[in-house]
């Protein structure tokens, strides 16, 4: 129970990396709402957590969304101790000119400004309360970049340069800020990653994993629990890989 009486917002929580950290917090003791544009699924999902889960349907581009989100947590639980940014999207692999404006949009929004946006709602409450922990996923494409994803490596290395920075500017107001690098795991980005899924193709992303394997929910349930937890109380700042030695 290395999270009861704590609460959490996980954005993307209603399936994928984000339903795993879900599972693990709720098993250790924490309420958690699962923020997520597929309000179906986040109910879904909610249900076969229990009564510490709550789905809130929250489109992390949409300011409004976003403050209704952290408004809606704030009135539940009266305190909002941890925030999990973990919605993202992709463009399909493709040459860097040749990635759409629309797609470059997309991923900026959901993957960057979407962040800016749940920070700039949720500081208030963890500013307030002295207390809080930021939780950004980013992803190995941050550190060791692939080809044909350009834009996509762009938006996660912009994502750990900003954990960073909120790390250093939040510490004296008590609130940390970390970051995990999963390497692809079994989400729904995966297809996109990698153009197709064929046993081919994961075979290729494998080969690149000295660990053999990819990333799983509970891997990033697990992290996303230590660093969230008091026992990382003096850690912050951090973007921990977890994909298996990839980035080495």
């Amino acid at each position: 129970m290395r999270l009861e009486g704590k609460t959490a917002i996980v954005t993307g929580g209603a399936s994928g990396f984000g339903a795993g950290m879900a599972l693990k917090f709720v098993a250790e003791g924490a309420q958690v709402m699962l923020a997520d544009i597929n309000h179906d699924l986040a109910i879904e999902t909610a249900a076969a957590l229990g009564s510490s889960a709550r789905a809130q349907h929250t489109d992390v581009t949409d300011a409004a969304s976003v403050q209704a989100m952290v408004d809606t947590a704030q009135t539940e639980w009266g305190h909002i101790d941890i925030m999990i940014n973990n919605a993202g999207v992709t463009h399909l692999p493709a040459a860097l000119e040749e990635v759409t404006e629309a797609d470059f949009d997309r991923v900026m929004a959901v993957n960057m400004k979407a962040v800016y946006l749940t920070t700039r709602a949720i500081l208030p409450v963890m500013k307030a309360q002295k207390s809080g922990v930021i939780l950004n996923i980013a992803s190995t494409a941050g550190v060791s970049p692939r080809p044909r994803l350009n834009w996509y490596n762009a938006s996660k290395g912009w994502l750990i340069t900003a954990t960073k920075a909120m790390a250093v500017e939040l510490a004296p107001d008590g609130i940390r800020v970390n970051a995990l690098n999963p390497v692809a795991g079994e989400t729904p980005l995966l297809k996109s990653f990698m153009g197709e899924d064929t046993p081919e193709m994961r075979a290729k992303f494998l080969a690149t994993i000295p660990l053999g394997r990819f990333s799983t929910a509970e891997d990033m349930g697990n992290a996303a629990c230590f660093l969230c937890s008091d026992e990382a109380s003096m850690i912050t700042g951090v973007a921990m890989e977890v994909d298996g030695g990839r980035c080495i």
